[in-house]
């Protein structure tokens, strides 16, 4: 009887402690709830910055592998025996070709023939893997003594003729700072398949907990591995940490938490997120028309560029164009545009020889001669020739080695592209660069067109800029037209191309195309479209006669509507 009372005792003051400690414990894990999420969401940045740099990586040593690989082809088709010549052309390819270091001809028997340097190379295979491309090997090799260990991109000899392979350093192979071109957190590591390390970028902390990434490329099986510390994107995580652990700031966090999600919705965009978008193909091209304002031809256009979101969400490049110079991302971007043109209005531009399509690039673009490789690669078996490419290099921004611009200038109009300064009279050089780089075009600042009515040395400043381009034959482009008593200024004044609002604002595609189809048809066209032709054409020759302010474009018949977004 007394048993039975204890244990039935024992039973209900179980049954109160289980009840109590699971109510105590419901209200621990709600407590929690926002704490767990909030670090699951500091966990969530940092191994979302390790994938991010992981793409990133993968991207930049795939850039580098298929300049290399570009390189080994061209060279085996000039060079097949140890002759000056062909020694001289395999390090023309060196020169131009800006991760490779080395060339060497291969002979049958798989020894190093010679190289583009005299010197003989001693290495040894560690590992090789097959590419995608049948005729190409991708070997990890120990140089000499040291130990160094290189990537050697080889074509292999035939028993017709000898192989060609090129030496990559590892170091140019992987990025030396963040996506953000901040210094590198972490370490990048570049392996073969069975996971031989090429090489390596920045270091691992073993005192921190590190985020990880694998990526492998599917054109040549290498993988890239990302470690990244823990703390992920948040200066200060310990102290976040601490807040989240302190009972009285369980509403704090919960408020912290929803600030900064409507900060990321609402704030402006990440490097992370120009990448990504890259990647996607978000970056659209738009086209500027040039006209010749002695005729009112249309002449080509400049290409511009839109971040069209997935949403549909246009946004203009006030909004971003600054980040992308800063965080390393513009080379990948000027690549992603220039594809898109390729694809998009090639063959439209490719039935009309003498129409120009000019793309901004930065001078970085222009170091090791990437902009070659790039131009040859893209462009490459399309309906645009190189002739019709205009490369328009920047007065804004600062050159360091005006001869080594040179040379890749040369190089560049060697293969028919023609090279322009853009912003002529805004930036660093003063007149230096169009002495020294031996451009084929300058572009006039829209802030000395339009001031023409109301500041008298921008006058003074573009008859003098036109008296210089006609001495070193060089043709003159007015940018920021935004109306006729300009364009009569300009005209009379010997310029003869021009760009601006007053022809045609910046135009999506099918616009363009319709205005090239209009203004230069090459095929049957639409009625409407043919008036508007017309009209244009009309309205210069009319205008050149009577000595009189040309009546805008767009005045009685618009342009047809632009793609929305």
């Amino acid at each position: 009887m007394s048993l039975g009372k204890g244990v039935g005792s024992v039973l209900r003051i179980s049954k109160q402690s289980i009840l109590r400690t699971l109510g105590i414990a419901a209200g621990v894990i709600a407590a929690g709830v926002p704490m767990l999420t909030f670090n699951s969401w500091i966990r969530s940045q940092g191994e979302d910055e390790a994938a991010v740099t992981a793409v990133w990586a993968l991207g930049y040593a795939e850039t580098r592998i298929g300049q290399a690989v570009a390189a080994v082809k061209d060279a085996a088709t000039k060079a097949d025996v140890c002759k000056p010549p062909q020694i001289e052309a395999m390090r023309r390819t060196v020169l131009t070709t800006g991760p490779v270091k080395e060339l060497m001809l291969i002979a049958q028997n798989g020894q190093i023939a010679c190289t583009d340097s005299g010197s003989q190379i001693r290495h040894q295979i560690v590992v090789s893997v097959a590419t995608s491309d049948r005729d190409i090997m991708l070997d990890l090799v120990r140089v000499g003594d040291s130990g160094e260990r290189l990537l050697r991109v080889r074509k292999a000899a035939q028993a017709d003729k000898p192989g060609m392979a090129a030496i990559v350093p590892a170091v140019l192979l992987l990025p030396q700072v963040s996506v953000q071109g901040n210094p590198l957190r972490g370490a990048i590591r570049l392996m073969m398949p069975g996971g031989a390390v090429i090489g390596e970028a920045g270091a691992e902390d073993a005192s921190e907990e590190q985020h990880h990434a694998r990526l492998k490329s599917l054109p040549y099986g290498l993988i890239v591995g990302v470690s990244m510390p823990a703390t992920g994107l948040i200066a200060d995580q310990d102290g976040l940490r601490r807040i989240a652990m302190l009972e009285t700031g369980v509403i704090a966090i919960v408020i912290l938490l929803f600030a900064l999600k409507r900060l990321m919705r609402q704030g402006g965009s990440t490097a992370a997120d120009l990448a990504r978008a890259i990647l996607a193909e978000e970056f659209v091209p738009y086209y500027q028309p040039v006209v010749d304002i002695q005729s009112g031809k249309l002449l080509g256009a400049e290409v511009l560029v839109r971040w069209k979101r997935a949403d549909g969400t246009l946004i203009e490049p006030a909004a971003f164009a600054a980040l992308v110079e800063s965080s390393g991302l513009a080379i990948d971007l000027t690549r992603s545009l220039m594809r898109r043109v390729r694809d998009d209005i090639g063959p439209a531009i490719g039935k009309r020889p003498h129409v120009t399509i000019a793309f901004n690039v930065a001078p970085k673009h222009f170091d090791d001669a990437l902009i070659i490789n790039d131009v040859g690669t893209i462009f490459d078996s399309s309906p645009v020739k190189l002739s019709q490419i205009v490369l328009e290099l920047t007065e804004r921004h600062r050159i360091d080695n005006l001869a080594g611009m040179r040379r890749t200038v040369a190089a560049l109009q060697g293969m028919g592209c023609k090279v322009a300064i853009d912003d002529v009279g805004t930036g660093h050089s003063g007149l230096s660069y169009i002495l020294k780089l031996g451009v084929d075009i300058i572009k006039i600042d829209k802030v000395f067109v339009q001031s023409i009515d109301s500041e008298g040395h921008s006058k003074t400043i573009i008859e003098t800029l036109v008296d210089l381009a006609k001495n070193m034959r060089m043709e003159v482009v007015a940018e920021g037209v935004e109306n006729f008593d300009q364009v009569m200024y300009l005209r009379e004044h010997g310029i003869g191309a021009a760009q601006g609002h007053v022809f045609a604002p910046p135009l999506p595609s099918s616009s363009f195309q319709q205005l090239l189809e209009a203004m230069d048809p090459v095929k049957e066209v639409a009625e409407p479209v043919i008036a508007l032709a017309d009209a244009i054409q009309s309205k210069f020759a009319a205008a050149k006669a009577a000595s009189r302010p040309l009546l805008q474009i767009t005045a009685e018949k618009p342009m047809p509507a632009a793609e929305a977004g």
